[in-house]
């Protein structure tokens, strides 16, 4: 194995010794000039902070012959050279959750005055980075950790918490999803939509992208409070009716990580990365007649609420998006207006009230406004998900009907089908030699292609097959034309599956399923002349079984609350073309000098778009429905079966897929707009839910911004909360094999269901895949009279215990003969 340092690759002995000493010294940024580079993986669309130290460059550039002893003796010294100053860099930055309702009276009037009291009793020289009154009670600030922990003894203060960073979680979809034709969706969607405002929390716009024209829409609603930030990089002529507003919101970043260097990278809400302006136009862009990449995928794109105005919050930068920053953004948003929240952003899961997503997600349902966030791109894994709150709307991610089919042909007659966006100039029919990463390498993880690792000798003139993992897959093809290539095959692993995701490559490529890439493989070892050639098949429509289930989509069950089941549904996320920033090019590499106005990318970060544009949709044709009501049109219509009656595909086994990997289905807009029958729920509801899972005071307070006390006579439960799908966890026995399977527990759900048609009668039908859990529904009939009147039942679940980790699954619905209400049923013992 190799690592390079500068102009230097140390061996894998020296690479552990430069870890050791690096993670030291990135704790000494007095003494390293600090900058950030992106890493962009094309799978997951995650950014990872990286620190170029240019003072340890420089050493560490003459280290070639120096011993391991050496290395670390050195590190030593410089750790002890910036002993002295490390007090002056010991400060972080920390949300500060104040309860109100203990301002002292002098401050009754000056919310702002208290915070500073409160501050200035622990440091002269801490100054307030944002306030807060929306999303919390509070305020944000860098402290050092001393600070913090005597902040957090003062009356009045409720929590402490460290900033943290988030990650981004990174055409045809209108005609899958059955909105091409606005004709079908039962409303005026050009008179009712462009009243549903967008706002999308993520890497700022492109507003120069045409998916931002405004023609054809009214002025903006009246209500509409946000503004244009403007900056030197985006003027008042960057917004208009379509994109109303724009703001970015640096200071947490900048106080976590310092100025932000504004020769590459802009202090405005402009997009320099391109993901923000993907996800905006993906929710709610203008229609756009030819649009494509490199000729790939050719058509109209437009938004899911092409007539729907949006609404831009830069909140995430080159390092990350931190959380004070869209704590920030979701405070002005709230105030602005809007009535969607779209975030393709997610951390590592958390207690609700330490999760500022859910936090600031709370307050925005509280006014009305339904949030929509990405599930996350850590699938296959299971109990993998982000943004798992029973109040935001967690959506994961499904395939199309289209694919970019790239064909590899073998020197032994043998043919398989990748995937590719590679337009540049074809490789010659006649077959080529072919060569595995890993017999062109001294590295021990040569097969993966990283940067240097290929030996030029062994690669020159050939096809390369690469294996998936650890570095973008477009730069594995730019490693392989650099070493010589002249193509690429991007070969899964087990990790990835079957999955297919294309890209728009620097030389002709194939990236291809484990399988195919086994087999691929396994000729060139059996061969010892291995020859091949890659043609690009352009672009395929009707694609069939579609959609599944994306590989990289992150599953369940919800670590922190099971009875929840998450996702809550799935929408296109894989190969979605949208518009693009005019800073980078289709790779987001910074060898990738080509511009694109649109781009085709994968993740939930697409699928989250989706269902936000989806979700305006259903909020201009309801504008009195609550945020869990449209919620629940959405993924009651959901399906997870195709025509012929089998479920949805997982894209990772081939095998079918469970509610763990799609929650209630995939999103059907056009039956969500008249679903029949609601799950609605509250604030109160929510607060209840908070009572049950033995949420204190304090802690209801962080969330709520408001004084409660669960009742201690009233017996609160998960299993009432009014969710529209059904997780029951069973508690196995402690016998073996589960203990005896004559004793059988008992769990209830209830449930209200309003009626949002016209008077009917609905029954209820269960069914399930095993005869493990009897379930039984009562009433089974429920007689609707008039709209918005609500009727309850209760499911009872019985079961016997059974061994640890057994799971099943069910599916009840409620019908009309027009409509079918449904939800998935999740049982599992634990």
């Amino acid at each position: 194995m190799q690592f390079k340092v500068g102009s230097t690759y140390l061996s894998q002995d020296l690479q552990s010794a430069y870890y050791i000493c690096s993670n030291q010294q990135k704790r000494k940024k007095k003494h390293y000039q600090h900058g950030y580079a992106k890493l962009r993986s094309s799978r997951n669309l995650q950014r990872i902070i990286f620190f170029d130290y240019s003072k340890e460059r420089k050493k560490m550039s003459k280290l070639k012959l120096l011993s391991i002893a050496a290395l670390l003796f050195l590190c030593h010294t410089l750790a002890d050279d910036t002993e002295e100053t490390k007090h002056q860099h010991k400060k972080k930055s920390y949300l500060v959750h104040m309860d109100k309702s203990n301002i002292p009276a002098s401050f009754e009037d000056d919310h702002t005055s208290w915070y500073s009291s409160s501050l200035k009793s622990v440091s002269e020289s801490a100054d307030i980075i944002y306030t807060y009154k929306n999303v919390i009670h509070g305020y944000s600030v860098r402290l050092t950790a001393e600070e913090a922990k005597s902040l957090e003894d003062k009356p009045g203060v409720l929590l402490i918490q460290e900033d943290v960073v988030y990650k981004l979680h990174t055409t045809r979809s209108p005609e899958f999803l059955g909105i091409l034709n606005s004709d079908a969706l039962l409303l005026p969607e050009s008179a009712t939509t462009s009243n549903v405002i967008i706002g999308v929390l993520d890497t700022g716009v492109w507003p120069e992208s045409s998916s931002f024209d405004d023609k054809g829409l009214e002025p903006v609603p009246s209500g509409w409070k946000g503004e244009c930030e403007l900056s030197k990089t985006f003027n008042s002529s960057s917004c208009n009716r379509k994109l109303i507003g724009a703001r970015f919101f640096s200071q947490g970043y900048e106080a976590a990580f310092g100025p932000i260097d504004e020769t590459v990278e802009s202090k405005s809400p402009r997009d320099d990365d391109g993901h923000g302006t993907h996800t905006s136009t993906t929710a709610g862009g203008s229609a756009v007649v030819g649009a494509n990449l490199f000729g790939f995928a050719a058509g109209t794109a437009r938004g899911m609420a092409r007539h729907a105005r949006l609404a831009a919050y830069k909140v995430c930068w080159r390092g990350g998006c931190i959380s004070s920053d869209i704590l920030a953004a979701m405070e002005k948003a709230i105030e602005d207006g809007v009535d969607i929240l779209s975030l393709s952003l997610g951390g590592s899961l958390s207690d609700y009230f330490r999760d500022t997503v859910a936090i600031g997600a709370f307050a925005a349902t509280a006014k009305g406004i339904l949030v929509s966030c990405s599930a996350g791109n850590s699938g296959p894994s299971p109990e993998s998900l982000s943004n798992v709150a029973p109040w935001i709307t967690t959506v994961g991610a499904g395939t199309l009907d289209r694919e970019f089919p790239s064909t590899v042909s073998l020197g032994n007659g043998k043919k398989f089908v990748g995937a590719s966006l590679y337009n540049g100039k074809p490789l010659p029919g006649s077959l080529i030699p072919l060569v595995y990463a890993r017999n062109a390498s001294s590295a021990s993880n040569g097969n993966l292609c990283l940067t240097g690792s290929l030996i030029p000798e062994k690669v020159k003139g050939k096809i390369v097959i690469c294996d998936r993992g650890l570095s973008p897959r477009a730069e594995k093809g730019l490693v392989v034309r650099e070493a010589g290539g002249v193509g690429v095959i991007l070969s899964n692993t087990y990790t990835y599956g079957e999955e297919l995701v294309a890209d728009a490559h620097f030389i002709p490529s194939a990236a291809v399923g484990q399988t195919a890439g086994d087999e691929i493989k396994k000729y060139v070892s059996s061969d010892p002349n291995p020859t091949a050639t890659i043609a690009s098949g352009g672009t395929q429509l009707g694609v069939q079984p579609s959609p599944v289930v994306a590989s990289f989509s992150s599953r369940g069950p919800n670590t922190i609350t099971p009875e929840i089941l998450k996702p809550d549904l799935i929408a296109p996320g894989v190969n979605i073309l949208a518009a693009w920033t005019g800073n980078v090019g289709p790779t987001g590499l910074p060898e990738d000098t080509r511009r694109v106005d649109f781009n085709i990318i994968s993740g939930t970060s697409m699928s989250c778009p989706h269902v936000s544009g989806l979700a305006a949709l259903v909020k201009a044709a309801h504008p009195e429905w609550s945020p869990a009501a449209i919620r629940s049109a959405l993924m009651t219509t959901a399906y997870s079966r195709y025509k012929n009656g089998k479920t949805i595909q997982d894209l990772a086994t081939g095998n079918p897929s469970t509610p763990f990997c799609y929650g209630a289905g995939h999103v059907d807009p056009v039956s969500a707009l008249d679903p029949g029958l609601v799950y609605d729920a509250s604030v109160d509801n929510y607060v209840d839910f908070l009572c049950a899972i033995k949420y204190s005071s304090s802690m209801i307070k962080i969330l709520t911004k408001q004084d409660y006390t669960c009742k201690a006579d009233k017996e609160y439960s998960v299993a009432n909360l009014n969710y529209p799908s059904f997780a029951v966890p069973f508690q196995t026995a402690s016998g073996p094999n589960g203990g005896s399977t004559n004793a059988s527990t008992v769990v209830k759900h209830t449930r209200t269901l309003k009626n949002v048609g016209s008077p009917a009668s609905y029954k209820a039908s269960v069914s399930q895949e095993s005869d493990a859990v009897k379930i039984a529904v009562v009433p089974e009939v429920l007689d609707f009279g008039s709209s918005n009147e609500e009727k309850s039942y209760t499911v009872t679940f019985t079961a016997s215990s059974m061994p640890s980790g057994t799971t099943s699954f069910a599916h009840l619905e409620w019908s009309d003969g027009k409509h079918v209400v449904g939800s998935p049923i999740v049982i599992s013992w634990t």
